[in-house]
């Protein structure tokens, strides 16, 4: 039913029995009789005045409705090449508005491309026996030998050996021109080597026990020990001793320089995390630190610097604590701390985005990429059956090293390397550089650094890989 001609029919004056053949009622002149059945034509349809015509429900639905505006059709479209000066007024700012495109997230293998075997890797949490050189060189301390894995041609050289097998070297750190090797021993001796040579260039004093950290300043080296004395050394200097630094009462087993050499921040077996100012711990008799920080429950030796905040460091705990937690090591305030499940081992910033490394112990012994700062867990690589105790970089941060104590090395890609960012030689724009070769000893030249050209990144393709050391039996 039309409801539009049904009311027209309805409102409609009703015809008289006086009405006329044609349609007009009495009284009306045929003109406005034969007006009122055009108009009513033009408006309504032709059918609907047959209709009208014929009596009220004989043909109201026969005839076309026809209304003065109907949205039947759509609108015609817009000719080819055609462009509406209003969209593009309003669309040409179009990605300045915040229009942001949507993020890619980038692939990261689960596997290692490369497994290596490390014989008789000293399974103690607090040592530090592994390190990656800015010359894309890899040391590896096992037992009372250090072996040199170069990561760009694969090869793999002993630098040196302990007279006995009974002793064993606690510690591995490289200076930041990647030429110089220090060595922390059992007996609480250090040791300078030079690996383009293979010769002891010094051994220095200091501690009464064993080296189990050590970290570059430049000049300075810093070493931490198990009689919980933390020694600054000037390598330059034949009274190498600068300060003696007193503020654990167990044994040192994390130490790490912030990256702009202005905080040194040390973690001990006593549970204490120790801040110290570069100004006063390189100046006699201060040896008070900056900031003595007892909120872990267990022994500090994950420490990192994050190298985005100058002043923020992370530092994880123990078996008895789990936590990631974050300083800001100007005033000592505690940012944020998260429960790992697991003893903390190690800790690392990525180069390349806001997200921190962590390797772990029982029960999964797994590596954990975590976002900064919202800790949310972005990846899990498993693949070690023991914890793994150390974590190291290459230079272009795009691979991670990792050593646990299953004697075994994984070599894990985390960025897909665009280009290998590793100097192929340092210039020595500091003096204090100059000042390490010549009292070290070694060759004299124009001021730029002899290591040898980094050969670009090769694919390597997943598979275990011959062992670091062979086995002794």
């Amino acid at each position: 039913m039309d409801f539009d001609v049904s009311h027209f029919n309805l409102t409609d004056a009703e015809p008289t029995a006086a009405a006329t053949a044609d349609g007009s009622a009495e009284g009306d002149s045929p003109g406005k009789a034969e007006y009122q059945r055009v108009l009513a034509s033009s408006m309504l349809g032709s059918g609907c005045v047959a209709a009208s015509d014929a009596g009220a429900g004989a043909g109201a639905g026969a005839g076309d409705s026809h209304r003065v505006l109907a949205f039947k059709n759509k609108a015609p479209a817009p000719t080819d090449g055609h462009l509406a000066a209003q969209r593009v007024l309003y669309s040409q700012n179009r990605q300045a508005m915040g229009h942001r495109k949507g993020r890619v997230h980038r692939h990261i293998p689960s596997d290692a491309e490369r497994v290596l075997d490390a014989p008789q890797l000293v399974d103690d949490y607090y040592l530090n026996l592994l390190d990656w050189s800015s010359t894309n060189v890899l040391s590896i301390a096992l037992g009372p030998t250090v072996y040199l894995w170069n990561a760009s041609s694969g090869s793999i050289d002993e630098l040196m050996s302990m007279p006995s097998d009974e002793e064993y070297i606690s510690s591995v750190s490289w200076i930041e021109q990647g030429n110089i090797l220090a060595l922390g021993t059992d007996s609480g001796a250090t040791q300078l080597w030079d690996v383009e040579s293979k010769r002891l260039l010094r051994t220095m004093g200091g501690h009464s026990a064993r080296v189990g950290a050590m970290s570059w300043n430049k000049h300075i080296l810093s070493t931490g020990s198990r009689d919980s004395t933390i020694v600054n050394h000037d390598v330059r200097q034949r009274d190498h001793v600068v300060t003696t630094l007193r503020g654990h009462e167990q044994e040192v087993c994390g130490l790490k320089w912030s990256p702009d050499g202005q905080y040194l921040a040390s973690g001990g077996n006593d549970n204490l995390l120790c801040v110290w100012e570069a100004s006063a711990s390189s100046v006699g008799g201060i040896t008070r630190p900056t900031h003595k920080l007892t909120q872990h429950c267990a022994a500090v030796k994950a420490l990192a610097w994050c190298p985005f905040q100058r002043t923020t460091l992370a530092s994880g705990g123990g078996t008895a604590d789990r936590t990631i937690k974050f300083w800001n090591a100007s005033n000592g305030a505690l940012l944020n701390s998260i429960d790992t499940g697991s003893q903390v081992c190690s800790l690392l910033w990525s180069q390349h985005e806001k997200e921190i490394l962590s390797s772990h112990g029982y029960s999964r012994n797994q590596l954990c990429l975590w976002k900064y700062p919202s800790m949310a867990k972005i990846k899990e690589l498993e693949g070690h059956s023991a914890r793994v105790l150390h974590l190291a970089a290459s230079p272009d941060g795009a691979h991670v090293c990792s050593a646990g104590a299953d004697e075994t090395l994984r070599y894990v890609a985390i960025v897909t390397p665009t280009a290998c960012v590793a100097p192929s030689c340092f210039p020595c724009k500091r003096q204090a550089h100059l000042c390490v070769r010549v009292c070290l000893r070694l060759s004299s030249g124009s001021g730029t650094c002899s290591a040898s050209a980094a050969r670009p990144w090769r694919a390597r393709a997943s598979q275990r890989a011959c062992c670091v050391a062979p086995r002794r039996r």
